[in-house]
């Protein structure tokens, strides 16, 4: 776990047992009140104090869930973007830039170790370029469907870097969170140049 987390988690407890240590004073005043208008009023305020608290407190919970909720479906988005969609353009890529060099570089998958946001760059250049020469590829054994299927699975994975920016301002007070869709499938595109037609909840026939 790095430092941030660990920070994070830390900062966590801490509110936490303030919240703890808020609402055993707040129990305390309730069960030994007198009728001083001041005691009331400061009961009221905390009372105030710890409804918002724990609202906050809330909200930070969810952030929690929607990053890991985001981080786990952006690493089945990426895998299967890197070793299906992509992985396939980049074969038919191949197959039509032995008739014509210059495609050669242009349908190159990002390297694994790239950061989301790099990734996320790199396979839009791809998906860019296969809109571009869409007849060509199609000609040499491509999908007709690929690039809207590239397209949409990107969207998905572009959303989900955008739930977990806005989930860390959801953890640190400032902002509500987004949850991401579901991504689509793109399990049926194998490894090679051919279509497998296997496993996608969005088959077209």
């Amino acid at each position: 776990m790095s430092a941030t987390a660990s920070n994070k988690i830390l900062a966590r407890h801490r509110v936490f047992l303030r919240l703890e240590r808020a609402a055993r004073v707040r129990d305390f005043i309730r069960a030994h009140r007198t009728d001083g208008a001041g005691e009331g009023t400061a009961l009221a305020r905390l009372e105030e104090l710890l409804q918002r608290a724990e609202a906050l407190a809330a909200q930070q919970r969810a952030g929690v869930v929607a990053t890991r909720s985001a981080t786990m479906q952006r690493r089945e988005l990426r895998h299967a973007l890197q070793t299906k969609l992509l992985k396939y353009l980049a074969a038919v890529g191949a197959v039509a830039a032995k008739g014509n060099t210059e495609l050669a570089p242009q349908f190159r998958l990002p390297p694994t170790g790239a950061s989301h946001q790099g990734f996320l760059t790199a396979a839009r250049g791809m998906l860019e370029k296969a809109s571009a020469q869409n007849e060509l590829l199609v000609s040499r054994g491509m999908s007709g469907t690929l690039v809207d299927d590239l397209a949409a699975a990107l969207a998905q994975f572009e959303k989900t870097l955008e739930a977990t920016r806005a989930a860390g301002a959801t953890t640190s007070g400032r902002a509500p969170i987004s949850k991401p869709s579901s991504p689509r499938s793109p399990s049926r595109y194998g490894c090679s140049t051919g279509w497998s037609g296997i496993g996608s909840a969005t088959t077209r026939s």
